[in-house]
């Protein structure tokens, strides 16, 4: 399944990126349906840094998906390459739970929208196959596949919207001290 997401935010893209990029862990508190983020490593060569950071998702599970999912299975290592250059980040995001059920991957850009203002965008695929995931039964796997697909797409692009709102109330609140 094709991710896209978008938000904008009313900072400046090079402030937006590098707090994105190197702040993150500060977002947590801004951020309602994750739980935690955890830098696992850092390398930083030029004009990339790579990273790897462990999220703990949360928030609300569809009652479709709640018996295959639980918020608890919600955790995944994000593997980036942050490009100042160009301000992209590329990334691959492993599920804890299922990592040969889920594969996701994909492309964030930071896009100038005008005078201190920013866009993120987000370009990616989620493909689940459920066959792969405990307890799914094997009739049931090319229904719960997609559902489980549309509903980890949509956590993206929630999660999405609140990193850009956290990244925007962090700046405000770091410029007002």
């Amino acid at each position: 399944m094709e991710l896209k997401a978008e938000a904008t935010v009313h900072q400046p893209r090079d402030a937006v990126f590098r707090v994105y990029r190197d702040e993150l862990l500060h977002l947590v508190p801004f951020l309602p349906s994750v739980r935690g983020i955890e830098m696992e490593s850092r390398k930083d060569e030029g004009d990339h840094t790579r990273l790897v950071n462990v999220w703990h998702g949360g928030g609300e599970v569809p009652a479709a998906v709640r018996a295959f999912l639980s918020s608890s299975m919600l955790s995944w290592t994000d593997y980036a390459d942050w490009n100042a250059s160009d301000f992209t980040c590329t990334w691959r995001s492993e599920s804890h739970s299922f990592k040969d059920a889920v594969d996701s991957t994909g492309v964030n850009h930071f896009v100038e929208a005008g005078a201190n203002r920013s866009t993120i965008l987000i370009g990616g695929r989620i493909d689940v196959d459920a066959s792969k995931i405990p307890g799914v039964p094997r009739l049931l796997a090319g229904k719960v596949g997609p559902m489980i697909e549309r509903f980890l797409a949509k956590q993206v692009q929630d999660n999405l919207q609140e990193v850009a709102r956290g990244v925007d109330r962090y700046l405000r609140e770091r410029e007002s001290r």
